[in-house]
């Protein structure tokens, strides 16, 4: 008989309790046992006087709205009082040369999002669901199948590279690209998107150096 799999586990330490939250899962899966067990399964462990909690993340990146909805759920409990919501740091090594170029490695995953602040190269995939935001560009050395929008500040100039692309979006500044499938290419190795007046372009990685001045 196969194990159940849960998505959320709750821990007791010194100083109350500690949620940590599956980072590999579908967000709304986690927010939906999340629900259920505050409800239904750990209802009477968690009455009584005052307990503070602690919500692990994981490697998985939320939003200030994302975050509201944990902390309104968790607070439908009257006595459970929020101390943190923390995520674990994803491994960045910015490059001496370029403090805003950084390289992360890993899986962005469904339901996950990586913000970052200037150029970002990405060592790993990017999972459908999941999805990358930068104000410069992004080189992922990996498959792309999730979304990426680049220069999201607004620079026309920036680039969104990968190893096997075939997103479910592209966004560079404001442009959106067109559906992978109008592409009118087989071959997703090794290309990349730029914005070439005022419409989104893909081609080979070879041809990047005539974008170069």
């Amino acid at each position: 008989m196969t194990a159940v799999k849960h998505h959320v586990t709750i821990k007791g330490v010194k100083d109350g309790l500690v949620f940590m939250l599956d980072d590999t899962c579908d967000w709304e899966e986690v927010l939906k046992e999340l629900q259920h067990k505050l409800e239904k399964t750990h209802e009477k462990i968690l009455t009584g006087p005052i307990i503070h909690v602690s919500v692990k993340l994981g490697r998985r990146i939320v939003s200030d709205e994302e975050k509201a909805r944990i902390r309104s759920i968790i607070s439908q409990k009257g006595n459970l009082l929020i101390q943190s919501i923390e995520a674990q740091a994803p491994d960045a090594l910015p490059n001496p040369d370029d403090p805003k170029l950084a390289m992360m490695k890993g899986i962005v995953r469904s339901g996950q999002t990586i913000h970052h602040d200037g150029n970002l190269l990405y060592l790993g995939d990017v999972n459908p669901g999941g999805s990358i935001f930068c104000t410069g560009s992004i080189y992922i050395m990996g498959s792309l199948r999730g979304m990426a929008h680049a220069g999201i500040d607004g620079d026309e100039q920036a680039i969104i590279a990968a190893s096997h692309l075939r997103p479910t979006q592209l966004r560079i500044a404001g442009i959106i690209s067109r559906p992978p499938d109008e592409w009118g290419t087989s071959d997703t190795f090794m290309e990349f998107a730029y914005i070439k007046d005022g419409q989104m372009q893909i081609d080979k990685v070879h041809q990047l150096h005539r974008l170069v001045l």
